[in-house]
């Protein structure tokens, strides 16, 4: 009779708590549909279900109350359970009140919300998608994937994963903030600034959407905010990097006490400076820094200025590219890496379980490992894993993966912590690393990697057999590393 005693326990806890703490005035209900379509003019939303919660603030702590923390942090993963529903953990859509702002159709642009009242810490979380960079690409992306470039399909509702979740045990650090998404619909790498006019087809204002998502995020609480986490995955992630500035400032000029961070996950692409032989023919074949040089002027881009200065007119394509943008940043920023990425691998037109691989092609995967992890080396906040993958912080087993026995939400703790420590002139704590970057030099040589599945028959593999069906050479490769053939076998197959 487990449930009569935890559903005991939940209630007697809600009535202390209840108790303890000023009552809430209840707001009035709508009794009519659930689901309507907001207005965008107005900038409403889908009323948010009720969710008392336990205003848990930072549970990162220091090492004194490490123990208390592992405490609280169970005692609110069981007030979880008691209180858990589905209307509670869905993020409502909100479409901004400017109507001027748009997805690159014209149709309103928004974010959707799940606040947690009494926290003080929000995360603002941007959606990825690559980009298109002239009316070809940008017609053939509007007829393929239309939900990148228009609202009007969105549902009024969505539920996050990752560290976008509700539930404490798959997000134990930011599962009671206030968590925001903003969908990508411009197209731009969140950098644009150009309306919609009788001469252009589209409209590219990723860098305004976002603007206009912190204004409206005012009336809401943001401005009492001690924490804000810009983060974002793939082109959201170069997004953060682009804008977090900016949003610093424009916080600062609304009143808000706030540190601003970012955490980029899967968004620092590395620009090719070989030649290619033969002109891309669509957007997912094209090296980023052709895209990138295409698309500034048809968006209309806003690049940072500390970094914009680096380069001569015409070079601030440059910009879009994290290690050469992120020692221009003043706001701390965390990296998250695979340093095997597919979509980077994507864009020289390997795709690995589709067709052999050349020569040329293995060794740009063992060179993109290196040249990424050789990039990230200064970054000091960092969770590279040696893996061949493609973001990492919206899936819902994110917590599965580490480097050197660490997992990313454990060096994101560490990385907290040491932000406040120096935020307080405290000593920094040991054995609390967040600059953590896999040195084995194949792919997929880490042991927690995510599965491999192979293109045709989706079924799981291990790396020996992909690599093996693609014409791998273990005898050349082998000799290429100075390890014996069985040495090499025995790495591809156990993670290293």
């Amino acid at each position: 009779m487990r449930f009569p005693i935890t559903l005991a326990f939940c209630t007697m806890f809600g009535v202390a708590v209840a108790l303890t703490r000023p009552q809430p005035k209840v707001a009035s209900r709508n009794t009519g549909p659930n689901r309507r379509t907001p207005s965008p003019s107005s900038g409403e939303s889908v009323p948010p279900a009720a969710h008392p919660q336990l205003a848990l603030g930072n549970l990162t702590g220091t090492e004194d109350n490490d123990n208390l923390v592992s405490n609280v942090r169970t005692l609110a993963q069981t007030l979880h359970q008691c209180s858990k529903s589905t209307s509670a953990e869905e993020m409502k859509l909100n479409f901004l009140k400017s109507t001027t702002v748009t997805c690159n159709d014209g149709t309103p642009a928004g974010y959707y919300l799940r606040a947690s009242k009494g926290s003080r810490r929000w995360l603002i979380f941007l959606e990825g998608g690559w980009c298109c960079y002239n009316k070809e690409s940008c017609d053939a992306r509007y007829r393929s994937i239309p939900r990148l470039m228009s609202s009007t399909d969105w549902p009024l509702t969505q539920k996050g994963s990752g560290i976008l979740s509700a539930d404490p045990e798959e997000n134990p650090q930011w599962w009671n903030a206030n968590i925001v998404i903003v969908p990508y619909c411009s197209s731009d790498v969140w950098s644009g600034t150009a309306p919609k006019a009788r001469q252009a087809d589209y409209a590219f204002m990723g860098s305004l959407i976002l603007r206009e998502v912190i204004k409206d995020l005012v009336p809401k609480g943001i401005k009492l905010a001690k924490i804000v986490m810009l983060a974002g995955t793939s082109a959201g992630g170069t997004g953060v990097m682009l804008n977090i500035e900016r949003i610093a400032n424009l916080l600062t000029q609304l009143g808000a006490d706030v540190q601003v961070r970012g955490l980029v996950d899967s968004g620092w692409f590395l620009d090719n400076k070989q030649p290619r032989q033969n002109e891309c023919t669509d957007v997912t074949s094209c090296s980023p820094n052709y895209v990138i040089k295409k698309g500034l002027r048809l968006w209309n881009a806003v690049i940072p200025e500390r970094c914009r200065q680096l380069f001569r007119r015409g070079d601030e394509w440059q910009c879009f590219f994290g290690y050469r943008i992120y020692p221009t940043l003043k706001s701390p920023v965390f990296v998250v890496q695979w340093l095997f990425d597919e979509e980077q691998l994507k864009m020289e037109n390997i795709q690995l379980g589709s067709h052999s691989l050349t020569e040329s092609q293995w060794n740009y995967i063992q060179n993109l490992g290196r040249d990424l992890r050789n990039s990230l080396r200064d970054v000091s906040a960092v969770f590279a894993p040696a893996c061949l993958s493609h973001t990492l912080i919206s899936k819902s087993n994110w917590l599965d993966f580490q480097v050197r026995g660490t997992s990313l939400n454990r060096a994101l703790q560490c990385w907290d912590r040491s932000l406040q420590e120096n935020k307080n002139s405290r000593p920094a704590a040991r054995n609390c690393s967040f600059h953590l970057i896999d040195q084995c030099r194949l792919p997929h040589c880490n042991p927690t990697c995510p599965a491999l599945r192979d293109l045709v028959t989706g079924q799981e593999v291990n790396m020996v057999q992909l690599l093996m069906n693609m014409g791998f050479d273990v005898q050349r490769i082998s000799e290429q590393l100075g390890v014996a053939p069985r040495q090499l076998l025995g790495m591809l197959s156990t993670g290293g």
